[in-house]
C-alpha cells in the first residue's frame, strides 16, 4: 500500500460539519497522524488560503496577523498553530466581525495547554475534531493485521515491510521526546520520559498504580503522574476511566492505561512483525488496547469506562451512546464464549447489548444480548448503533 492516499471520509465529513456551525474548527492530534494531509484535501475542495507556523516564509507573511487575516475570506488553514497560541485572541476579534468573511480551520499537536487556551479565547465561537491515525473503517478489514501490528501513523502504516516502519516509529518516538515535548514548553530530560513511555508499555492493559511507577523510576508519585499527564494529554496514553456506581458491590476505582497506538507499544516492546507479537506474553493486551481504541475511534465515544469489582467481575469496554450503556469484552481467541463476568456486567449495569470482538471471521449470537463480533464486522455493527 506504499504511496496510495487512503481516503478520509468520515473525518471530512466531522470536520465539514462542525464548519457549518462554527467560525472556527480546531482539528487536533498527534504529530504525523495526518492532520495536514486532511486539511489540504478540504482546502484543496474550497480554494482555501493556507499557513503552515512551521514555514519561516508564513511566519514572515504572518509577521503582521491582523492585518494579513482580516483581508482574507472564504477558509482561512492555520497550521501548527500551537507555535503561536496569540493568535486565538485574534481569531476571536475576526469572527465577532458582523458577518465575517472567513472561517478558520486551525491544526495543532494535542496538548492540554492548546485546548484550554483555544475554549478560553473562543468560548462558544470553537468545534474540535480529535483525529487519529487511520482506522479500520479506513484501511479495510483486510489489513487489520497491519493496522494492528504497525498501528495508524501513516507512514509507519503505509511503510513498504515491517522494518521500514519500525525504523519510522523509532524516529518518531525519539523527535517526540526530543523536539515536540520541549516546543510545548515541557522540560523534562528524554530518557526520563522515555523509561516512564517503556514502563506504561509493559503495563499496557493494566490499572494505574502511581506509586509503583514511582518507585521503579526512583521518583515521586507527582513526578509520575505529572510523566502521564504529559503522554495522555498529546494523546500517547490513554486513562480509561473506571465506572462506578450504588450497586452493593465494591468496585474497582483507579484507571487504566493504554498505549494509543499499538505501532508505538510494539515499538517500545521491541516488537517487529505479527510473529513477534503473538509470541509475546502482552499479546492479549496488545489486542485489547487494539479492539478498544478502534471502538471508541469508531463511535466517537464521550463516555467511555471499564468496569471491573474487587469479587472479579469486570468489563473491558462501557460505552453510552444516545442514553444507552453498550458493553464490550476483548478476546483474542478462536471461538469466545459467555463466561459468568459477562453476565454479572450485562445485568448490573444495565446493558442493552454486550459484544465479545475476537479476531475471527464469522459473528454469531451467544445469547439474545451478548454476541461474538468478529472483529471485521466491529465498523458495521458500531455504524448500526450509532445510526439506531
Amino acid at each position: 500500500m506504499t504511496g496510495v492516499l487512503i481516503p478520509r471520509t468520515a473525518a471530512v465529513q466531522q470536520v465539514e460539519r462542525l464548519l457549518a456551525i462554527h467560525p472556527v474548527v480546531a482539528l487536533l492530534g498527534p504529530r504525523q497522524c495526518g492532520k495536514t494531509t486532511l486539511a489540504r484535501m478540504i482546502g484543496a475542495q474550497r480554494g482555501a488560503t493556507y499557513f503552515d507556523l512551521e514555514d519561516p516564509v508564513d511566519m514572515r507573511r504572518l509577521s503582521a496577523p491582523l492585518t494579513v487575516l482580516e483581508a482574507l475570506s472564504g477558509l482561512v488553514i492555520i497550521d501548527e498553530i500551537q507555535r503561536q497560541p496569540s493568535l486565538f485572541a485574534l481569531l476571536r476579534v475576526l469572527v465577532d466581525r458582523p458577518e465575517p468573511p472567513a472561517r478558520f480551520l486551525v491544526l495543532g499537536s494535542a496538548s492540554p495547554d492548546l485546548t484550554r487556551g483555544a475554549s478560553e479565547s473562543l468560548a462558544g465561537r470553537i468545534g474540535f475534531v480529535d483525529l487519529a491515525g487511520f482506522n479500520l473503517a479506513e484501511v479495510g478489514s483486510d489489513h487489520r493485521d497491519r493496522l494492528w501490528v504497525r498501528g495508524g501513523f501513516p507512514r509507519s502504516f503505509l511503510a513498504a515491510d515491517d522494518a521500514t516502519s519500525l525504523m519510522w516509529r523509532e524516529a518518531f518516538i525519539r523527535t517526540f521526546l526530543e523536539r515536540d515535548i520541549p516546543q510545548l514548553g515541557i522540560n523534562i530530560p528524554a530518557l526520563a520520559l522515555r523509561r516512564f513511555w517503556t514502563m506504561v508499555a509493559h503495563y499496557h492493559g493494566q490499572r494505574w498504580n502511581a506509586a509503583e511507577f514511582a518507585r521503579s523510576l526512583g521518583s515521586s508519585e507527582a513526578s509520575a503522574r505529572r510523566y502521564l499527564d504529559i503522554l495522555a494529554g498529546a494523546y500517547m496514553v490513554r486513562l480509561l476511566p473506571p465506572w462506578f456506581e450504588n450497586i452493593g458491590k465494591r468496585q474497582v476505582k483507579v484507571p487504566k492505561l493504554y498505549v494509543r497506538d499499538t505501532g508505538l507499544l510494539h515499538s517500545l516492546l521491541g516488537l517487529e512483525t505479527l510473529e513477534d507479537v503473538q509470541s509475546h506474553p502482552k499479546l492479549g493486551a496488545s489486542w485489547e488496547g487494539f479492539v478498544i481504541e478502534q471502538i471508541l475511534v469508531l463511535s466517537g465515544a464521550r463516555e467511555a469506562y471499564f468496569w471491573a469489582t474487587h469479587s472479579g467481575a469486570e468489563l473491558d469496554l462501557m460505552i453510552t451512546l444516545r442514553g444507552r450503556r453498550y458493553g464490550f469484552e476483548v478476546k483474542y481467541a478462536d471461538a469466545p464464549g459467555i463466561s459468568r463476568s459477562m453476565r454479572i456486567a450485562l445485568n448490573d449495569l444495565g446493558l442493552a447489548h454486550l459484544w465479545v470482538v475476537y479476531p475471527g471471521k464469522r459473528s454469531y449470537d451467544l445469547d439474545n444480548q451478548i454476541t461474538a463480533l468478529a472483529l471485521a464486522d466491529l465498523p458495521g455493527q458500531i455504524d448500526r448503533v450509532c445510526s439506531a
